[in-house]
Order: structure tokens, then C-alpha cells, then sequence
């Protein structure tokens, strides 16, 4: 079994990293380049060696009949 971390050190490297940032990107119509420009953007940080989370949110069932 690997050495588990106890609670106060956990806390202290919590306090130590920096918070991470929520960057949404927002286009009016499909096909504007939001998710290119967001792969885009991704691939660059990752460079750095930062880990990468990545949502989707879809605001419209777009399999409705029309």
C-alpha cells in the first residue's frame, strides 16, 4: 500500500498551488471556431505541463425534428 499524505500536508500543498481559471467560449452560430480555438488553446497550456479540463454544454437538443 502507498504512503498516504496526512490530512495537514494535503491542506498545505492545496494552499501552496495556484487556482486554476475558468475560460468559456462563447460564438453566436455553430461552425465560428469555439471548440478549433479551444483544442487550439489547450494543446499550448499542456506545453507548459499544466493538466487540461475540458466541458461541453450544450444548450439545444439539436436532434429535435424541425
Amino acid at each position: 500500500m502507498p504512503d498516504r499524505l496526512n490530512p495537514d500536508e494535503i491542506l498545505k500543498q492545496i494552499v501552496k498551488s495556484s487556482f486554476g481559471r475558468h475560460k468559456i467560449y462563447l460564438g453566436m452560430a455553430p461552425g465560428v471556431g469555439k471548440t478549433y480555438r479551444m483544442l487550439e488553446d489547450a494543446l499550448e497550456i499542456k506545453k507548459t505541463g499544466v493538466d487540461i479540463v475540458i466541458g461541453y454544454l450544450e444548450t439545444q437538443d439539436r436532434n429535435l425534428p424541425v
